[in-house]
């Protein structure tokens, strides 16, 4: 399974805006000088993030990107769907059931590898749904403190 480099850039994005809440909205330009990426396609990942409730988007001069709901209440999970969709990363379409292989055969029991591939997805949409902006946000403290110094320091 590959997941874009967007998933990426959102989880960072929604970690930097949780450590920024207090200062508004930060804009498009900011985040992508920030993180030195290109403004255009960093804008699309983040109004993808605001279509999912995940970001709210205030116009104008002085507008911005900001957390819409808490960081405790937005999971990696909820970042990933946003921005890759819901879909499954395996998906079987029983080819045992065709060709010579199939000739013969009763297949009354989902197949195997089918089966160990939904189990391996299922643990991997529980951890990431069990792991919230703020978890991300507390376990790298030390950056929080640089990132809201750095910005006061930017906007100063």
């Amino acid at each position: 399974m590959q997941m874009g480099e967007g998933v990426e850039w959102g989880l960072h994005c929604c970690v930097t805006l949780g450590w920024l809440k207090d200062e508004g909205p930060v804009s498009i330009r900011r985040l992508a000088a920030w993180f030195d990426l290109p403004q255009e396609y960093l804008k699309k990942r983040l109004q993808a993030l605001t279509r999912a409730g995940i970001l709210a988007s205030t116009p104008g001069a002085r507008g911005g990107f900001s957390l819409a709901k808490p960081p405790e209440h937005i999971t990696m999970m909820d970042v990933v769907t946003a921005l890759e969709g819901p879909a499954e990363a395996f998906r079987c379409v029983e080819i045992r059931q065709r060709g010579a292989g199939a000739e013969g055969g009763q297949f009354r029991r989902p197949c195997g590898i089918s089966t160990a591939m939904r189990r391996a997805e299922l643990a991997w949409r529980r951890e990431l749904a069990g792991q919230t902006i703020a978890d991300l946000m507390a376990g790298a403290a030390p950056s929080g403190e640089r990132t809201r110094r750095n910005y006061a320091r930017l906007r100063g």
